[in-house]
């Protein structure tokens, strides 16, 4: 009885990656095809270059005779969306099997070059599905990493020709978490932020980047009769060590980093492992001065990090401020 079972879910684990498989070749084929209808519009624009209004009069033909034969997908607007799908990516070797067409869907709202090819290596590396990809284009990842890296950093990291080697390469600062639901001008305590973290784990490793993976919440570590608990504890395969994550709901004190750093340091001398590199601290916080970061902590800091947390999406005003305040530190430093 029990290897008819096994076999059943054999058989069963067989047919769901054979439907996988065929919805997934599906797809790619349809993108293909996507790809070869833009191009033979383009070149047909090409020949009918000198005429004026060509091309707009071509689209609204070809959708007039095929749309009643085969759908909403020979609309006038999604003819264009073929077109403008081949001229983006012109080579179709280059196409990602991994990527469905909704994502390149997605990434044909994006005119920078350098963004785009970040989130195709990033989609790619994570596996992120539709839903994954545009949270993170809409909470503007590429843009605020770019405040802490050069273009060309971030995208070798993308693409697996680097591998991060400080905490700051990985840990982002903000961190937008507007998938927890909590209002921002709402009153809440540490637990609470700390529990709709760990109901949306996932997305939260989705913030966190590449690498990480959960270990543990509310830690104990007794010493001496006396009980402390570290919020959540993840580790990061990339950085090969623990991060552990310290909640504060209000703006960040010297007390909190101290309160961090006897935690990175028990982690250090008693859970790592000889080959594993240094505990990383986070203090996730409400709000925080940089200034007292900075000399609250040694001048070779490279373990603790302060990271304020924001609970909607940034506009783009604010992140334009954002950009402008880096401008003049840069501008004040030269």
């Amino acid at each position: 009885m029990i290897l008819s079972q096994n076999l059943i879910l054999e058989i069963k684990s067989l047919i769901a990656k054979a439907k996988e498989g065929a919805i997934r070749s599906v797809d790619n084929q349809r993108t293909l095809m996507y790809w070869h209808i833009g191009e033979r519009i383009f070149n047909e624009e090409q020949q009918g270059k000198n005429r004026a209004d060509y091309g707009n009069y071509l689209i609204k033909y070809l959708s007039k005779q095929l749309q009643p034969e085969y759908g909403s997908g020979f609309s006038v607007r999604q003819l264009e969306r073929y077109r403008q799908f081949y001229r983006t990516f012109p080579i179709a070797s280059t196409l990602r099997t991994q990527l469905s067409w909704s994502h390149y869907k997605l990434l044909l709202s994006i005119d920078n070059r350098d963004k785009r090819e970040y989130y195709i290596a990033e989609t790619v590396k994570n596996n992120w599905s539709v839903r994954q990809m545009e949270r993170q284009i809409n909470s503007q990842l590429f843009e605020r990493l770019l405040l802490s890296n050069d273009k060309e950093s971030v995208l070798a990291v993308a693409r697996n020709e680097v591998i991060p080697s400080h905490p700051s390469e990985i840990i982002k600062d903000p961190m937008v978490l507007e998938f927890l639901g909590l209002k921002r001008e709402s009153a809440y305590y540490e637990k609470d932020l700390e529990q709709a973290i760990i109901t949306n784990l996932q997305d939260f490793l989705l913030e966190l980047g590449n690498g990480f993976s959960f270990v543990a919440r509310q830690k104990r570590i007794h010493l001496d009769g006396d009980d402390f608990f570290v919020d959540l504890v993840f580790y990061n395969r990339i950085l090969q060590a623990f991060v552990i994550f310290e909640i504060k709901t209000h703006k960040l004190t010297h007390e909190d980093l101290g309160q961090l750093q006897m935690y990175v340091n028990y982690f250090d001398r008693i859970e790592k492992l000889e080959h594993e590199k240094p505990t990383i601290g986070i203090l996730l916080c409400a709000d925080k001065n940089n200034a007292v970061v900075k000399f609250s902590l040694p001048e070779n800091n490279a373990t603790i990090l302060a990271s304020q947390y924001e609970l909607i999406l940034p506009t783009e005003k604010q992140l334009l401020d954002e950009i402008r305040k880096e401008i003049e530190i840069l501008n004040k430093n030269d």
